[in-house]
């Protein structure tokens, strides 16, 4: 047999062809059996005649269940009645595998589709989330490729924090006291002396204690660097992303998207307006005038007010200068207001958080050693970084993409476990 796929015989619409793949649903009657037949492509509805095959194949086909896996040999034909809007009129059967019964059935609670997501993952609903999250990671890549960026990767076990103590995961590395990284940053803040424009993709780990439908403890993290650049262009250069990674997955994606019930329309406006920049202390503001939310300047935003802003607009939004005490020590602080920093947070619209966090970065040696004290850390454990500083210091910028959330964004979807393929939260670690 020369097999197509499923979506190849949809495109087709008539004559022979062989299909293969697993049930995606069966229902038996006396004289004929419809199978709904799947692959990576799409479903197609399957009519297995008793008189129309043999008995050893009618034999088989009345034994099949739900995620056997089958080839199968027909004639297409139109039928609106059927899900895709053709089916097969098989002649020719044969039973690569017959499964048990399958322990997937409607209306199961998500959390035990979880502890199977081994099995849940063959769901339409999630084929379709990672089709566009391989989109997504191909649209970083080109990205920053068309750009002149080199790839490039860190370690991920490190003996350093990048973003705060409490969110380490600790690791016995052969007796010593080592933690899962939290970030790429410093050491591709060393890469740039060589290599100058780099990025990378590649998993960070964060001990938060969260349960909410926005967190994971290993997530998959799009980070650049780059030397000789400042704030604003940083910012130009998060905007161009997320321009071009909606931009392509609404050129590659639409069929999946509509799958997913996604509102196209809302992602549109992404492509063709401006990001505002709004400054922490107008944010401040915008959450007392248009929100009746009073924050207190100091305060770090959290998943309230982050919601609150995000739904006063209809594009992600840049919140730019955050007071320095709440923000990393790494991040510069502003030369025409030393209490904040050219640090920045891109929020997405229709709640669904923070999606990048951006800074251009302090070069200055002395304040970074005092910032690193004010923040009770020991200046001697961040020595090789330090020297970065020493050598040849430049301005330069980074900011670091959460992947999975973009996913959710761009999805639709109600939960960031259903970004990735196996999730990783407080609660859970397998399967």
């Amino acid at each position: 047999m020369n097999f197509i796929t499923i979506q190849e015989a949809l495109d087709k619409k008539k004559g022979e062809v062989s299909l293969r793949g697993w049930v995606y649903r069966e229902r038996k009657q006396k004289e004929v059996i419809f199978i709904v037949l799947r692959d990576a492509s799409n479903i197609i509805q399957c009519v297995v005649k008793k008189d129309k095959v043999s008995k050893k194949e009618w034999d088989g086909a009345n034994k099949i269940l739900i995620e056997s896996s089958v080839e199968l040999e027909g004639t297409l034909k139109e039928d609106k009645r059927a899900p895709t809007n053709y089916e097969l009129q098989v002649s020719k059967l044969n039973i690569i595998h017959l499964a048990e019964k399958f322990p997937i059935t409607k209306d199961q609670s998500p959390e035990f589709l979880l502890d199977i997501r081994h099995l849940s993952l063959r769901s339409r609903k999630l084929t379709n989330v990672l089709k566009v999250r391989s989109t997504v990671f191909k649209a970083i890549h080109d990205y920053f490729r068309s750009l002149g960026y080199y790839e490039y990767h860190s370690p991920c076990f490190t003996p350093n924090a990048a973003e705060g103590g409490s969110t380490l995961f600790k690791v016995n590395y052969f007796g010593k006291e080592v933690y899962l990284t939290q970030t790429w940053q410093l050491y591709a803040e060393a890469g740039i002396f060589a290599l100058e424009k780099i990025y990378t993709i590649a998993p960070s780990f964060r001990a938060e204690k969260s349960k909410t439908s926005r967190h994971l403890t290993e997530y998959w993290h799009a980070e650049v660097e780059t030397a000789w650049q400042h704030f604003p262009e940083l910012l130009d250069l998060a905007e161009g992303l997320i321009k071009y990674i909606v931009k392509t997955v609404l050129k590659e994606n639409k069929k999946e998207l509509e799958l997913l019930g996604r509102d196209i329309k809302k992602l549109e406006p992404v492509i063709n307006k401006k990001f505002p920049r709004i400054k922490y202390e107008d944010a401040l503001k915008i959450l007392k005038d248009k929100a009746k939310m009073i924050i207190p300047y100091g305060k770090d935003m959290r998943t309230g007010e982050e919601d609150a802003l995000s739904k006063l607009y209809d594009i992600p939004i840049f919140i730019t200068h955050y007071p320095k005490e709440i923000k990393a020590f790494y991040m510069k602080e502003d030369d025409k207001d030393k209490n904040v920093v050219l640090g920045s947070d891109l929020v997405a619209p229709e709640g669904y958080g923070e999606i990048i966090g951006a800074s251009e970065r302090e070069t200055d040696l002395k304040e970074l050693i005092r910032k690193l004290k004010a923040q009770g850390e020991d200046p001697e454990r961040y020595s090789w970084y330090l020297d970065t500083r020493r050598y040849g210091s430049v301005p330069h910028a980074g900011f670091g993409l959460g992947v999975e959330r973009v996913i959710a964004w761009v999805c639709g979807l109600d939960n960031i476990k259903d970004a990735i393929p196996f999730p990783r939260t407080m609660l859970r670690y397998k399967p």
